[in-house]
Parts: C-alpha cells; structure tokens; sequence
C-alpha cells in the first residue's frame, strides 16, 4: 500500500503534543512493515536549522485559496527512513511556534489544499491519505469537491484520525467564501451550530474517522466528550472506530537515553534507584530513598485533572511522599504549584515550563507518575512512564483506560493504580494504595520490572492502522 501521512506537526520537525510524536514515529512503523508511508507538514520557521539543512528543493506551484492564488514551495527529506515533504510559504508559515495565529484558519486550509496540489507534481501517488485533526480535515473536503474527476485522485481513500477533539477548527461563516473557496451549495459540507467547522467537515466527507484509543470512541458519542460533535459522530458512527497509540520504544529507552544520567533496563532495575536521588539532588529535595517521588510532567490545564491535585495536595504532602511537577499552563495552577514548592521545600519541586531532557529525568527518577485526567483521548505520558518504570496513578477514562490496568486486578496483568470517579479523594485512595505497595521494596521492585515489559510500541497499534487500510480499499 501507499500511505500518505499528513500533519499539522512531526518529530522531530516541530512538535507541541501527542500528535507530533505520533505522526513521527506511526509512519515509521509502517514502513517497516513493508509499507510505503509518507509524511506532508508545514516547513514551519522554527525547524531546527540543521535540519532544514538537509531539505532538498523539489517543485513549486501555486494554491487556490478562494480569490487568491499563493505560492507552495515543496522541500524533501528522508528522515528514518521516510520520506518527508515540507510544504513552504513563508507567509504562512515562517513565524515563531506553530498555531494561535489569528489567520490559523487560512494557514491550515491553505496547507490542506496544497497537500492534494503537491500529489500533482510529485512521483508519489498515495492509495490513502490518513489526515489529523481540524488543521488536515479540509483534505477529504476538497478532495472531493475539486480533485475527484482527474484519474490520479479517483481511487484516493481518507482517513481522519481525531487526536484531541476538543479542537476542531470553529469559524465564522464568511470563511467559506472568503477562504475555503467552496462552490454554491458545497458550505452545509463544513456548516455546523452556526458557524464553519473544519473537523466536521472532514468526519462528514472521509472514508473513515478513527481516535487514539478504543475508549476515547465510544466516550466522544457523549456530549459529556464530545464538545458539541457528539450529533454528526452519532450519524456517522458506522465509520469511527479507536486505534490505541503506542510510543516509540527507540526514542523512549532508559537503557539507552542520554538524558538519563544512569542507564538501567527491567533486568536491572537497582539502577533506577540512581536517578532518584540525582532527581532529587537536581530538584533540591532531600535524598531520601524510603520516600515514594511522585511525579508529574503535564500541561498546567483543568482537564489534566489539576483541580483534583489542588484540593487534596496538603493532605498528600502530609503523608510519607515527595511531589515533583514539571509543567506549565494556566496561571492559577504555576501560582498554586509555586506555593507549595515555597511552603513545603522539602516535600514539594515544581519547576516550570517543559523541558524535554529534565522531562525524561523525572520519568527516570520518579517512583510513581500522577496523571488524574479528567479527559484523555489517548496519553502517552502514562505509557513513557512505564518505559521508565515509574508505575501510573491514573483516572480510568480514554486511552488511559485502554492502557493502565489496576494491580489489584484479579488477572494479575495489573501495571498500575486506577480509580473512577473525577473525584480528589478517590485519587487520594489510588495513591496511598500505591505508597503502601511502596513500602514492600521486594514487591515494588517486581511492580517497576513489569511495568517496563508492558509493549507499548507501535507493532500492535501499526497492525491496526495497516488491517484497516487494507479494509478500506478492498470496499
């Protein structure tokens, strides 16, 4: 099969999140499978310039964006092994970081119809083309609307994968004249509640929607999830179905991670133990081996479930625990973590903003990782931290759902501590579960061994993605 992989962001290109190290590693993993796949990104201004240094010039041409036509200039790369466009228009994209532009709209339909233009001029022509949340939703759109009578575009299949969908790229309806350039009669394609909405447009006119976790499918038919998109994913249910994601396991490897300052494996977990106390010498936190280090390393934003931290955090710093948080976001919780880390110097480390060599040393160095989502499409903080050995506390919701099993299960192929509810205290009960656990250094010691044999590559995930190409073009 020829699979064409685009995204908004790629690792190690430019990322902000889970779909970058998604859309890096995915492709990858395909391929190796015997697959041809493909990425397309924007050639944003912030790509490192030693990689933009081994980009190849290939073409250019001009994009439709409504009235106006714009240049796209069309950058190769073969980056582990995949091949990789860059999509070039330094008015669009030539700017620091990579969204919350207030023209985002046009950025990204513009990006989405050039994806399509490129297929034009280049030697590869995709069988699939496997779009990413609202900034590649319009491709299935304008695929159909403008590019399904020429015979290099008739057979084309869409996949629309729904990281987050809590974005989906809301507009004012003049966009469809001003910006997407729709023909009469096409704007009830991408109208939803009023206004232009990109990823309903792409749900509506793919060939099939799938999310980061089984979970996460079913929770988004829930308006409680869903964000308002629960209506048109109810109608088109018959073509949604969860994929959980996986990591990659080259990238994410204790035993071989220069960011951690001594290597260990799961037949050699005493090592970990090193980590902890260079963490807590880094941190400014007292050495202490017997006290359980609970880490975080998240966005500072309610649906982390920060709220729940926040309203018990006093009563967890009062017991036999030492919290590190490595994050930012929102104000009110770097001015609470602060306050904390000023009250309690010798329980509490909160170092803000995102860090991503300090990021591995807390998975490295922690004995457990706090992750009490309120929502969570897929995560994979949870499994990089069982990579790591640093056993999760987590809500049972979405992928976190899908990938934590409880200890106390009865199958025995327990990996961590769950509870249900969005509530404080019974996120406070995971945890002291977990802190007595803790104080059985044999059994802790076999929980942390475990842990680190779970597969969370992409092998599985991968089969997955393939099994359903291949379903998709045998209909």
């Amino acid at each position: 099969m020829r699979i064409l992989y685009a995204a908004s962001e790629v690792y190690p290109f430019a990322v902000s999140g889970g779909l970058g190290d998604v859309a890096g590693s995915l492709p990858k993993a395909i391929r190796k499978r015997m697959h041809a796949c493909r990425v397309v990104m924007p050639l944003y201004g912030d790509i490192k310039p030693e990689l933009r240094a081994q980009m190849k010039y290939v073409t250019n041409f001009s994009v439709s964006v409504a009235w106006r036509t714009q240049y796209c200039g069309v950058f190769e790369m073969t980056h582990n092994g995949v091949v990789h466009y860059f999509l070039d228009n330094e008015y669009y994209f030539k700017r620091p970081g990579l969204y919350g532009f207030y023209d985002d709209g046009e950025r990204f339909a513009f990006f989405s119809r050039a994806i399509l233009e490129m297929l034009r001029h280049i030697d590869f022509e995709p069988e699939i083309i496997n779009c990413n949340d609202w900034q590649t939703a319009l491709v299935p759109v304008y695929l159909n609307l403008f590019y399904r009578g020429e015979r290099k575009f008739r057979d084309i299949k869409t996949v629309l994968t729904i990281h987050n969908i809590q974005y989906q790229g809301k507009y004012g309806l003049e966009m469809v004249g001003d910006v997407l350039g729709l023909p009469a009669g096409a704007t009830p394609i991408v109208e939803y509640d009023g206004c232009v909405n990109y990823m309903k447009g792409g749900i509506d006119q793919c060939n099939m929607i799938t999310t980061v976790s089984p979970s996460y499918a079913r929770e988004i038919l829930d308006p409680w999830y869903a964000h308002g998109l629960d209506r048109i994913l109810k109608v088109r249910q018959f073509k949604l179905c969860g994929i959980l994601n996986g990591i990659d396991t080259e990238v994410y490897d204790p035993d071989n991670d220069p960011a951690v300052r001594y290597p260990y494996s799961a037949e050699n977990v005493e090592a970990k133990k090193e980590n902890k106390k260079s963490l807590q010498q880094e941190l400014g936190l007292p050495q202490d081996e017997d006290r359980m280090l609970l880490v975080m390393v998240t966005r500072l934003v309610s649906h982390k479930g920060l709220d729940l931290v926040k309203y018990i955090c006093e009563d967890l710093l009062q017991k036999d625990i030492q919290l590190a948080v490595l994050g930012s976001g929102d104000y009110l919780y770097e001015e609470f973590f602060e306050e904390m880390r000023k009250r309690h110097p010798d329980r509490m480390a909160f170092v803000k903003g995102f860090i991503p060599d300090l990021a591995r040393r807390f998975y490295a160095g922690g004995d457990a990782f706090l992750m009490p989502s309120k929502s969570e499409p897929c995560g994979l903080a949870q499994m990089v931290a069982l990579r790591y050995g640093t056993i999760p506390v987590v809500r049972s919701t979405g992928g976190l759902k899908d990938s934590i099993l409880d200890l106390g299960d009865e199958s025995g192929e327990g990996n961590g501590f769950t509870f249900q509810s969005y509530n404080a205290h019974d996120m406070q009960g995971a945890v002291e579960r977990a802190l007595e656990k803790y104080a059985d250094k044999d059994a802790w010691r076999h929980i942390v061994a475990h842990g680190m044999r779970c597969d969370f590559s992409w092998k599985r995930s991968a089969a997955e993605y393939i099994a359903l190409y291949k379903k998709i073009l045998e209909k």
